[in-house]
């Protein structure tokens, strides 16, 4: 079965875009919103394998930069956050063009 955690995302992402730009007319603070989530969450995970890969299980052995380490990083975890940014920003242009 496919991983179409990406297309969700970008679903949820759009939605609060939307929502908070038909709200308030601002589509970029909306996109950013919806974005945000998704980059900070995604960020969190990969601490999370950081830890577990290359700081024997303990929090305290990662550095302030694990999460931005990109042997850390896999390309499920690219994809959740980068295909609603992809989203989010075609939904601004168009609205705004």
């Amino acid at each position: 079965m496919r991983d179409i955690s990406p297309l969700l995302h970008a679903v949820a992402a759009v939605a609060a875009q939307a929502a908070y730009g038909f709200i308030s007319g601002d589509w970029i603070t909306g996109g950013l919103l919806g974005c945000i989530w998704f980059i900070s969450r995604e960020h969190a995970q990969t601490e999370y394998r950081w830890i577990a890969q290359f700081g024997n299980g303990k929090r305290a052995n990662m550095p302030w930069w694990g999460g931005f380490d990109w042997r850390a990083w896999n390309p499920p975890s690219l994809l959740d956050w980068v295909v609603p940014v992809l989203a989010c920003s075609a939904v601004y242009f168009a609205v705004t063009a």
